[in-house]
């Protein structure tokens, strides 16, 4: 009997309030796409298994719901973090503004040779972009990570992020001869603060 999976990866989607975190996890996870529910929830985190060069790789993938309004995210929920996905509004400049402050939170918090990349969301919405494509690009040029422009609700681009993330996880593993692909797995853990449920603000 063949195993269930050869890795494990544990993902985190981090931002400000409202950017879409959630629909992004949604749309990954599930395929699904709902505006009016997402924004009220505050998930632990969801798994999907993806296969990749041959390999079967588990995501394990955590939501920030309920905690970007501190603007610190528990040590807890960076703990064993191989890939951090930084996301912000293409119409909302402030949260693009804010990536910086996540960034200094991650390194702050997080493995120092954690996986980052950055995701501005919601471009199907170009009539009420702020933030320009050259703007995100250059910004993820400045921290040197991988950048995509996604919109969860017109399923752009967001499965692209998630294999793309995984390849570049799975890379520094191989590279590191890692004995076992299983090792990583006595570090994903719960919190010991759950997510506090989210409210109002636009989620896509």
């Amino acid at each position: 009997m063949s195993k269930a999976y050869d890795y494990l990866f544990k993902l985190l989607l981090i931002g400000d309030s409202g950017v879409g975190k959630t629909c992004i996890l949604f749309r990954f996870s599930e395929d699904q796409f709902n505006s009016t529910f997402i924004s009220t929830i505050g998930i632990d985190f969801k798994i999907k298994t993806i296969e990749l060069d041959d390999k079967k790789i588990k995501l394990q993938i955590w939501d920030t719901a309920g905690q970007e309004r501190f603007r610190t995210i528990t040590t807890a929920y960076y703990r064993g973090a191989m890939g951090i996905m930084l996301v912000y509004d293409i119409t909302a400049e402030k949260s693009f503004d804010n990536i910086k402050t996540w960034i200094r939170n991650i390194e702050q918090n997080a493995s120092s040779d954690v996986e980052r990349m950055i995701l501005g969301n919601k471009c199907d919405m170009e009539d009420k972009r702020v933030v320009s494509t050259e703007q995100g690009e250059k910004l993820a040029a400045e921290y040197g990570v991988p950048f995509f422009e996604t919109s969860a609700k017109s399923k752009i681009h967001v499965e692209e992020a998630f294999f793309a993330m995984a390849r570049s996880i799975k890379q520094k593993m191989d590279s590191k001869e890692v004995s076992t692909p299983h090792e990583h797995e006595k570090d994903i853990i719960k919190p010991d603060n759950k997510p506090e449920p989210k409210s109002g603000g636009g989620c896509c």
